[in-house]
């Protein structure tokens, strides 16, 4: 028997989330484990870093799993993407010892919102973007983002409303990216890339839907619906009908974890 770390994306916009679930088989987790089971003819039972929301995407999941077959690496690797839906794709594999586990053993993990400022998107885009048509105010938005940035309580940003664990986490940077030019809201054109405002957020771990209802809270700080100071009551008061909305799932992506 032998543990795997493996590195994958996908494209989530046809899947119910990561996890497993009774009532589908379009999961994540669950295609990798029918591909490992068919592969090592056992139950195989696949760990996530992060169990993403359904219709969230991931540029660098990690996740691992424990299996006892006579095949390479590069055999097991070859294998998963021959077998696995052409919108799932692992690039990377290595053994590792029997103790990790892709969950417990992270210590960061980054995640990453689009959204396109515009009329409306790229064509070939518009999977993996938000449209938010009326301006953002980038510079509101960084002062909100300041007020959540430490160790907080994110009780208000949770999805879960009856969440019984600690809702306690550290957010250790969020980044705005202002890529919009000065002649925002042109039509979209095959020479031009969405007019993007992009949010990176790092931290130690997060809450069920706790990044979109953080950017949607960001975003409406940018449109002006609530002032970046209110970031300090919503926390203060830890209750979820004080933040903001919980924006599409379509935007996010899973960017990176990191280990020791």
């Amino acid at each position: 028997m032998k543990n795997y770390k493996i590195l994958l994306q996908y494209d989530g916009t046809r899947y119910k989330g990561w996890q497993v679930q009774k009532s589908t088989d379009m999961t994540i987790q669950g295609k990798l484990q029918a591909v490992l089971e068919k592969m090592s003819g056992c139950p195989v039972e696949v760990h996530g870093s992060g169990r993403t929301d359904a219709g969230v995407h991931a540029l660098a999941q990690v996740a691992n799993f424990k299996i006892d077959v006579s095949m390479t690496e590069t055999e097991i690797l070859d294998y998963m993407n021959a077998y696995l839906p052409e919108d799932i794709f692992v690039y990377e594999i290595a053994e590792v010892p029997m103790r990790f586990h892709s969950r417990l053993n992270a210590v960061s993990k980054t995640y990453r919102y689009r959204i396109c400022n515009a009329k409306r998107a790229n064509v070939f885009e518009r999977k993996y973007v938000e449209v938010i048509t009326e301006p953002l105010d980038v510079e509101k938005m960084r002062e909100a983002a300041a007020w959540l940035i430490g160790e907080h309580d994110f009780r208000a940003f949770c999805g879960k409303r009856n969440q019984k664990k600690s809702t306690v986490r550290t957010i250790t940077e969020i980044l705005i990216e202002d890529n919009r030019t000065k002649e925002n809201y042109k039509p979209v054109n095959k020479e031009k890339r969405n007019e993007e405002v992009v949010i990176s957020i790092s931290g130690n771990g997060f809450l069920q839907n706790m990044v979109r209802i953080i950017v949607g809270t960001l975003v409406e700080a940018g449109l002006g619906k609530r002032e970046p100071e209110s970031i300090k009551e919503i926390l203060e008061k830890k209750d979820r009908s004080n933040a903001g909305y919980t924006i599409s799932p379509r935007g996010l992506a899973l960017a990176e974890v990191k280990y020791d």
